[in-house]
């Protein structure tokens, strides 16, 4: 053998070892965990705007969904566990309506709440018997003010223990945002807004919230003009740090509230039939700056971007790795080729979770640093979810850096449709570290 085609042999060798290290090092990073079966006919048990399908608690860790009969399904285990308990709790939903989603929150208490089906309907809201406990309580009232056709309910926990609850509060077009707070001290609601963004009965607000670690609420949203959500435009802004009583824009100005559309702060202006999407994410970097992701099309096909605060001034940060096209025209629950995008940050890095046809409709992860901005797609399944879109553990994240993500394939036929489908697997997809996933960031 000469000595080239020894050197030939040896490198090739080397490179497929090295290949085989790598593929078993992110196996070993990327963990799977079944939780029970849902329903999977649309996908009401995974849209964005469910705000915490999975969360966690004194590293107990929570999740809900809807079985294949629409019966409310609660889940817990302690973290590093690999079997879940779950709980078919007394409660369903009208799961062929995938605006009826379930959101959950634990208190400082440790006890759950949980509220869930709802879509110009009344207040569906309840709580754990006891701390730690999947049994649930009867249907509880919060402050008894405009709960009588609720949609988008989220919880959110902040730092001094309180929870925050939003809603939209009417029907599309008319709806007003309201904002409640709960005591852990004396296991009270009171409603801080009752209309905080006001499309003034022309126009509708779809927002995201981010709570900073320092307490700050960070509140973006788009104007919607018609049911069709083609009609989406542009992206305000507005800043609370005294936990929803008051707000500003980003320079400190104090807002008269509510919010109108021409007396909110634009962070960018994105005109109408730009295939712009709604109720997406947003978070803050290291220095508070706030970071939104959502896609539109500003040229030929619509790309995951997003808006960011730098020393005062609104800047764009455009992703440009998507290679097709499509239209968000029409109402309801659209199907759509790519999933709205949820953003995370650590460090002097972005990530952004998203699902794409592209990339046979595989959960994915994009990461770039904020210096190069140079984008690298990782995939963290080896199938695709069809209509998923993206949940995680917020608190997880928040406190340990660990990325934990609610999974499940769903279906969704454009319109609000239901498809025919069997059940499909509940999963909890466990990245202990990102950056190790992105050993070679950019």
């Amino acid at each position: 053998m000469s000595l080239a085609l020894r050197s030939h042999i040896i490198s090739l060798f080397l490179f497929l070892l090295a290949g085989l290290i790598a593929g078993c090092s992110e196996e070993q990073i990327i963990k799977t965990t079944a939780i029970g079966q849902g329903w999977a006919n649309n996908s009401v048990n995974a849209v964005i705007f469910r705000g915490k399908a999975l969360t966690t608690y004194q590293d107990v860790q929570f999740a809900a969904y809807y079985d294949a009969e629409g019966r409310m399904v609660l889940a817990k285990r302690e973290l590093g566990d690999q079997n879940w308990k779950t709980h078919i709790s007394r409660y369903s939903g009208n799961v062929e309506d995938a605006h009826n989603s379930i959101s959950l929150a634990v208190d400082s208490d440790g006890f759950l709440h949980v509220s869930w089906d709802q879509h110009n309907t009344p207040l569906r809201y309840v709580k754990s018997t006891e701390p730690f406990g999947l049994e649930l309580s009867q249907e509880l009232s919060m402050t008894g003010l405009q709960e009588e056709r609720v949609t988008y309910p989220q919880f959110f926990n902040l730092p001094n223990e309180k929870l925050l609850f939003s809603y939209r509060s009417g029907e599309s077009g008319r709806g007003n945002m309201v904002l409640n707070e709960y005591n852990p001290d004396t296991e009270q609601w009171i409603q801080l807004q009752n209309n905080l963004l006001d499309g003034e009965e022309q126009r509708s607000a779809y927002w995201q919230m981010h709570v900073a670690e320092n307490g700050d609420l960070h509140l973006s949203w788009v104007w919607r003009e018609t049911w069709d959500v083609a009609s989406n435009h542009d992206m305000a802004y507005a800043v609370s740090s005294d936990g929803g009583r008051s707000w500003k824009k980003s320079n400190g100005e104090a807002y008269d509230l509510p919010i109108t559309e021409t007396a909110a702060e634009l962070a960018w202006e994105i005109p109408e039939n730009s295939e712009l999407i709604n109720q997406t994410a947003m978070t803050v970097d290291e220095n508070g700056n706030p970071y939104i992701t959502t896609y539109w099309n500003a040229g030929s096909k619509p790309q995951f971007k997003i808006i960011y605060l730098e020393e005062g001034r609104w800047k764009l940060m455009d992703t440009g790795f998507r290679e097709s096209t499509f239209s968000l025209s029409g109402g309801g629950t659209k199907r759509i080729p790519i999933s709205r995008p949820e953003i995370l940050m650590d460090e002097n890095y972005v990530y952004l979770l998203f699902r794409d046809e592209e990339r046979d409709s595989k959960i994915t992860v994009a990461g770039a640093s904020l210096d190069k901005k140079k984008w690298t797609l990782k995939d963290v399944t080896e199938q695709g979810v069809g209509q998923w879109e993206p949940n995680y553990d917020v608190e997880l994240w928040n406190t340990k850096r660990e990325l934990h993500i609610f999974s499940q394939k769903v279906e969704q036929v454009d319109g609000e449709g239901v498809a025919e489908v069997a059940p499909k697997p509940v999963q909890v997809i466990e990245i202990e570290n990102l950056q190790q996933l992105f050993e070679n960031r950019n």
